[in-house]
């Protein structure tokens, strides 16, 4: 045994066994801000389907992968593990609108903003809303929870000729964005 996992011992027992309430957990997570993405994918039968993302992280360099942690259950993930892509669009300070139109779950999203389709792309581009995107291949899944970490192989990087190139973040329950100098 090393000393780490002696270290983890008693102590870690007894963490194991306190709880911690889901007020309390997104109280934490709150304070930890993020960037935030709109991931989209297209149903089979071409519909564009996409949801609101702050849970996207970069695994590795080398083959690139990201994951993002999706709602079970959510169309959007259902259709993305249909078609096996996926596209992250990584939104500016101006996307504020489109990332609350992608959380609000309202119907015809799509209608309400620009965005493209190239037949090579993974999942439409939101092209006004977005300072970067990646398009991803599904490489695997996780369970978690109510939740389903996604693995996604990076094949494609595009950076629109978005205005503002300053990355929109969320955290402690407000918008706000890191100014590129």
């Amino acid at each position: 045994m090393t000393d780490s996992m002696m270290e983890g011992g008693a102590a870690g027992s007894a963490a194991a066994a306190q709880t911690v309430t889901p007020a309390q957990f997104r109280s934490l997570m709150s304070t930890f801000p993020s960037g935030v993405a709109i991931v989209t994918t297209s149903d089979l039968d071409g519909q564009p389907r996409g949801m609101t993302c702050s849970s996207v992280c970069s695994v590795a360099v080398d083959p690139p992968t990201l994951l993002m942690c999706l709602r079970t259950g959510s169309p959007t993930l259902t259709a993305m593990l249909r078609r096996s892509t996926l596209a992250v669009n990584l939104l500016h300070a101006r996307g504020r609108a489109a990332a609350d139109l992608f959380a609000s779950g309202t119907p015809h999203r799509f209608d309400m903003v620009r965005w493209s389709a190239d037949p090579e792309a993974a999942g439409p581009h939101l092209i006004d809303d977005a300072h970067a995107i990646a398009d991803c291949r599904i490489t695997g899944t996780m369970s978690a929870s109510d939740h389903t970490v996604v693995f996604g192989e990076v094949f494609r990087v595009q950076h629109p000729a978005a205005v503002d190139q300053s990355p929109l973040l969320y955290g402690l329950r407000q918008y706000s964005s890191w100014s590129v100098a």
